[in-house]
């Protein structure tokens, strides 16, 4: 028999909102987060607007040691593995630490840290054969992508299956899944799983400039980003992160631990297709979409809300909307669909656990979140996308959805408590 996998613990740090209730408030009051860049002078870019995390190491808790050796990815994953775990009231000490396992998603690694430390050893990028002395100790542990699952580990002291998965802009939900599949196949009891990313930066603003994937509205950043309206004219940067604790579900009731959600099934597809472009009619993610329904033993009738990818850009919310009528049918007509991207931006590879953040707690409070700034929707985007104001709903069932470069496309479903 399968096991069953409750989410008992869940842990933010998301622009506009450090901590999972300030991100519930932000969501639910449909504040948006989005502004000028301030991380960096973005006066050279066509794209000079993000989505910023105001965050303080020392005030959230991080040693002068931690700081000097994290990049801020890390750090942001460390701060929501806390919370996670102080959320769920597990006491991981009292378990065996090879039960434990932790899966972090991220789709750039320590950007951040990467970029300032390629300015110095290159000297603003004057010398071609840079001068490696001038590196930091750390600067390895840049380089490996991984080095973010490992800071989670060491903060949790867990010593099972650790890993990072890099799938682009589904890393996070890809995951979470891997921290489920881990429960369900017996591997784990407890699982630290999430995703981050901070990746405003020039080098990642100047990538998405090239291809004119970034919003270029800076003088109205508040409203720049603006999922399925018909005056949207691409993503807005963020940044952020969010960590769960997944457990065995049986043993977290046995605990008497807060559920706030279970992980009912996943399913993944990629296009073969193209590195950024999409198909329009929505294929690959309906496949997903109806892949994860079958594995979870629900029918398309069954999902009361569906938390989009949602990203802004004209391809990405037509093929969408194409996917969601392929694989529910006229059911998808009859239910909330939003993006929380409109509030906190695309945080990349961050937003898939972020958004599943907001999934378990929808669940939680029978509250959907709104897409902001929704207010000319766009004819090809005719379904229920929740503008401007967050609506009491009745769940039992939440599909979350991701897309990503490389034609990655992700589903996966939550159910409300039994």
């Amino acid at each position: 028999m399968t096991r069953r996998v409750a989410i008992t613990g869940v842990g933010v740090v998301a622009p506009g909102a450090i901590g999972r209730e300030a991100f519930w408030d932000l969501l639910s009051a449909g504040r948006t987060a989005t502004r000028r860049i301030s991380l960096f002078d973005a006066a050279p870019f066509r794209s000079r607007i993000a989505a910023e995390v105001d965050f303080d190491p020392a005030a959230a808790g991080l040693s002068a040691v931690q700081v000097r050796r994290m990049d801020r990815a890390a750090m942001f994953a460390v701060v929501s593995a806390r919370e996670a775990v102080a959320d769920s009231g597990i006491d991981l000490a009292a378990g065996d630490p090879g039960r434990t396992a932790v899966s972090i998603g991220s789709a750039v690694g320590c950007t951040m840290s990467l970029e300032s430390e390629y300015q110095v050893v290159a000297d603003e990028g004057r010398k071609w054969l840079v001068d490696h002395t001038y590196g930091v100790p750390h600067l390895y542990g840049y380089m490996v992508p991984s080095t973010l699952a490992v800071e989670v580990a060491w903060e949790v002291a867990a010593e099972g299956a650790t890993a990072l998965i890099s799938t682009g802009c589904t890393s996070g939900l890809d995951a979470l899944a891997h921290g489920a599949a881990l429960i369900e196949e017996g591997s784990a009891d407890v699982v630290l799983a999430g995703a981050t990313d901070a990746p405003v930066s020039p080098i990642t603003s100047a990538c998405f400039d090239a291809i004119r994937a970034t919003s270029p509205n800076n003088d109205d950043a508040e409203h720049a980003s603006r999922p399925f309206d018909a005056r949207r004219d691409g993503f807005v940067l963020g940044e952020g992160a969010a960590v769960m604790v997944l457990e065995e579900a049986s043993r977290a009731r046995a605990r008497g631990a807060h559920v706030y959600a279970e992980y009912a099934g996943f399913a993944g597809r990629s296009n073969a297709f193209h590195m950024t472009g999409l198909k329009p009619d929505g294929r690959e993610m309906a496949e997903a979409i109806s892949a994860a329904l079958h594995r979870a033993k629900l029918d398309p009738t069954d999902v009361d809300y569906v938390n989009a990818h949602g990203s802004g850009t004209r391809q990405n919310d037509r093929h969408e909307t194409a996917a969601f009528k392929r694989s529910l049918g006229e059911h998808a007509r009859r239910i909330p669909v939003s993006s929380i991207k409109s509030m906190v931006g695309h945080s990349l590879g961050a937003i898939g656990s972020i958004e599943v953040a907001a999934c378990a707690l929808a669940l939680d409070r029978q509250v959907v979140p709104p897409t902001a700034n929704l207010h000319n929707a766009d004819p090809e985007c005719d379904l229920d996308y929740v503008p401007l104001t967050a609506r009491d709903h009745r769940m039992d069932v939440v599909l979350s959805v991701g897309s990503g470069f490389g034609g990655f496309q992700s589903a996966m479903l939550l159910t409300r408590p039994s």
